[in-house]
């Protein structure tokens, strides 16, 4: 099994070829700057107390306050923690944002606790942590198991540890809740939040395709696959799809749906959810334009999604999908990395090699970041942001970040993502 931490210094240690730093310099970016473990104590529904197990993974925070998701999960991998968190320093410093990166949560089953202790839990973690966190510290965010009421919570306890010892009036109320991302708009949100990652990796497919791959489209439809139909996943989907791109197969973690004919039918996302809802999978919702019918397409599996003969492949699921195993199986032109860590070094290897484009994850879905840093400096200006705001600056930063990336790669002979990387080493080490 692939170890994600190794898989993301393998991917620095290529960067690190092309930029000259100091032995002290390339060694502090192989390490986070702090790893916080705590165990506090909830009281369940039966008056019993028991035990957690939190934790908090700080990487990098020379351009700024540490940024990432807080997970509740039964198993914590520390591996992979730490290699979110040190993609998440990648992610910002690619796409220009004054932050570093974070990663944490609770070792604990959700599904196994009531509301109640769900509330508890999300409260003694916030105050196990709180010295550890702030608006110009460390600004976590939902992920795994964690919504936006969970962050409701967690900013609601913050506050009140942080009100015990000083008033706090409106502008520092605003200010400290800066401290979380993802909250509800209704509670210092922001608009655009919601398909923020979705459509920033169209706004980034936008802005390559025609630098990378010229003559691809040649007066037709390009087909594409996406493995993975979450949030990330529809959204993607339905921006491609209403940009005239189209949508050969889908899949959720039950399994996969293809078309019979690609390149002339499409599946429409938005129909495909719809059916989804209803029956619980995507087994058997065939919906192209706005009849779903079992004759349109069939079943495949989570694995032949990756194998079908599409112009553009989107992982939007589980890390290392792609392979050693598979990649010479892979037949698409283009991978857009929705999902984090789909590939690993020696699939990147394999896929250079064959002249397949990937867009790297650290670019491809840095939108969703790129929104929680615009909700972060919304709360601390005290403002509110349109949707068309929100959408119009996310344009901007995704297209400089890729012709950015684009340029590093054409100059230096390399991968996107080894382009990537060159650029956040260079701004995580320039910063002042």
């Amino acid at each position: 099994m692939n170890n994600p931490f190794d898989n993301a210094i393998n991917q620095l240690e290529k960067a690190l070829e092309y930029v000259k730093l100091t032995p002290e310099q390339s060694e502090r970016l192989k390490y986070p700057e702090k790893i916080i473990t705590v165990n506090f104590p909830v009281e369940m529904d039966n008056g019993q107390k028991k035990l957690f197990h939190g934790y908090r993974v700080q990487y990098s925070s020379k351009r700024g306050p540490y940024k990432g998701g807080i997970r509740f999960h039964h198993q914590v991998d520390m591996n992979e923690m730490k290699a979110l968190a040190f993609w998440m320093a990648v992610k910002c410093a690619v796409a220009d944002i004054p932050m570093g990166g974070g990663k944490g949560g609770v070792e604990v089953d959700p599904k196994k606790l009531s509301d109640k202790e769900l509330e508890k839990l999300s409260r003694a973690y916030v105050a196990a942590i709180a010295n550890e966190i702030g608006p110009e510290i460390d600004v976590p965010a939902p992920d795994v198991n964690t919504t936006s009421q969970i962050m409701n919570w967690m900013v609601d306890e913050f506050m009140r540890i942080r009100s015990r010892n000083q008033k706090i009036g409106n502008s520092e109320k605003s200010r400290l809740m800066a401290t979380f991302t993802g909250k509800p708009l209704t509670n210092g949100g922001s608009e655009g939040r919601t398909a923020a990652t979705g459509r920033g990796g169209f706004y980034v497919l936008e802005a390559l395709l025609e630098k990378i791959k010229p003559n691809m489209k040649e007066g037709r439809k390009l087909t594409v696959a996406i493995q993975g139909f979450g949030n990330v996943g529809y959204y993607i989907a339905k921006f491609l799809y209403d940009a005239g791109f189209s949508i050969a197969a889908l899949s959720d973690s039950r399994g996969a749906i293809v078309v019979n004919k690609i390149g002339q039918d499409s599946l429409n996302p938005e129909e495909v959810f719809k059916c989804k809802k209803e029956k619980g999978s995507l087994a058997g919702c065939y919906c192209v334009g706005s009849v779903c019918d079992l004759k349109l397409g069939r079943n495949i599996t989570n694995t032949e999604i990756l194998e079908l003969p599409v112009d553009i492949l989107v992982p939007a699921a589980l890390e290392n999908q792609l392979n050693e195993k598979n990649a010479p199986r892979i037949k698409a032109n283009i991978i857009l990395e929705m999902a984090n860590g789909p590939t690993t070094p020696a699939a990147d290897e394999i896929f250079f090699k064959k002249n397949i484009t990937v867009i790297p994850d650290v670019l491809a879905n840095s939108g969703g970041v790129t929104v929680s840093y615009f909700e972060w400096k919304q709360n601390l200006e005290n403002q509110k942001w349109s949707e068309k705001k929100v959408n119009s600056l996310l344009k901007d930063k995704m297209t400089k970040a890729s012709l950015d990336i684009f340029e590093i790669a054409r100059v230096k002979q390399t991968d996107l993502r080894t382009a990537a990387f060159i650029t956040a080493v260079r701004r995580l080490t320039s910063a002042s």
